[in-house]
């Protein structure tokens, strides 16, 4: 039996989910500049993945698309961001839980008719009082813009944090146990 079989994790896919998914920790353009997770899955709790299809739809329906930078983070991986940059302004401490590795955490952005991203203000990952939301510095653009992601992901059902435009989680997150990456049909983390 799985280890975790009462935990339902779906894997969110470009063609199922009509998303684009950008997964930065697959990658080396992050800001630990080398690839945290040696495979590119996009995973979210069922409950979350819920609340994300209703996103989609209230996006899709004022000609919004949705890029995923990442969604369900394993513990591990907080872990490998954490050692990096101990911020608890911009990371959860891994002994606490991220609501990413708990699968109900998603990072994003909205896209316009052309796939292109909206201006946001900064780009993901910028650890920065610009990255906040409410943050009158950046252009009128870019705060309408947060403004119309967080009216979006606020009716779908979703809570955010205060200092990321991107990070949204499903409120009461704390109540979902935190998975490692031997918690996955097929592992997202490179061998140790």
């Amino acid at each position: 039996m799985h280890p975790h079989s009462d935990f339902q994790l779906i894997e969110i896919t470009p063609k199922k989910h009509n998303v684009a998914i950008e997964l930065a920790y697959a990658g080396a353009d992050n800001f630990t500049g080398k690839p945290v997770y040696a495979r590119r899955f996009c995973y979210l709790h069922s409950d979350a993945e819920k609340r994300f299809r209703r996103a989609m739809e209230l996006a899709a329906a004022q000609g919004y698309g949705i890029k995923i930078f990442d969604a369900f983070r394993p513990s591990d991986a907080q872990w490998v961001l954490w050692n990096h940059t101990p911020d608890p302004d911009f990371l959860a401490d891994p002994r606490r839980g991220s609501p990413h590795s708990r699968g109900v955490a998603v990072d994003m952005t909205l896209l316009d008719g052309a796939g292109d991203e909206l201006e946001m203000g900064t780009p993901f990952d910028t650890f920065s009082p610009l990255s906040h939301h409410g943050n009158t510095d950046i252009s009128p653009e870019a705060q309408r813009n947060r403004s119309i992601l967080l009216g979006i992901m606020s009716a779908a059902g979703w809570d955010f944090y205060s200092k990321e435009w991107w990070h949204y989680q499903l409120f009461d997150s704390r109540r979902y146990p935190t998975l490692n990456d031997d918690s996955l049909p097929v592992g997202m983390m490179p061998p140790a």
